[in-house]
């Protein structure tokens, strides 16, 4: 059985790269976010929005859980707070897991982020210039959490497919 949680912060590159190491692999792929919306039947904004980020975080921990104990193999994707709540990291250290942190510089980040801003709760409002500060003290926070993963890849400068071939050489 393979778990395979791919940690890092938004625009990190978790779900595309999660999408194509699921192709070469040829293990189901699910990203926890799309999991959560199935749900609950409303987007991540909506939830946010209508029931704040504590209710999210809660909903968010239950359907990460559910996930990890099951029986299937899988590569998942998670949201860039997942391991930041609940003790969800402690979860990326269980010996049937392959958790890796998917590293990405601020400026690398920043660039990525400033044209999706809209799509992602926690930055809608941001302005350009405050982005990089948001970005830099989140990731500051973050960086315990996303450190327990088994593996840390750097994406800077890497194509996708430079990113998955550099994962499958760990799984492999």
């Amino acid at each position: 059985m393979n778990k395979i949680v791919l940690v890092g912060y938004m625009g990190s590159g978790k779900t595309e790269i999660g999408k194509l190491l699921s192709k070469n692999t040829n293990i189901p792929f699910s990203d926890l976010d799309n999991l959560i919306e199935n749900e609950l039947e409303k987007t991540i904004n909506q939830i946010f929005s209508e029931k704040g980020e504590v209710f999210f975080r809660k909903k968010e921990h239950e359907v990460f859980l559910d996930k990890m104990n099951s029986d299937e193999s899988f590569v998942l994707s998670l949201g860039g707070g997942t391991p930041c709540y609940a003790n969800n990291h402690l979860l990326l250290q269980a010996s049937n897991v392959t958790s890796i942190y998917l590293k990405a510089s601020i400026s690398t980040l920043t660039e990525r982020l400033k044209l999706h801003k809209s799509g992602r709760p926690l930055l809608k409002d941001l302005s350009d210039s405050a982005l990089t500060e948001y970005i830099a003290k989140h990731l500051f926070d973050r960086s315990f959490y996303y450190n327990h993963c088994k593996h840390v890849v750097v994406v800077d400068g890497k194509s996708p497919s430079e990113i998955v071939s550099e994962i499958e050489k760990l799984l492999f």
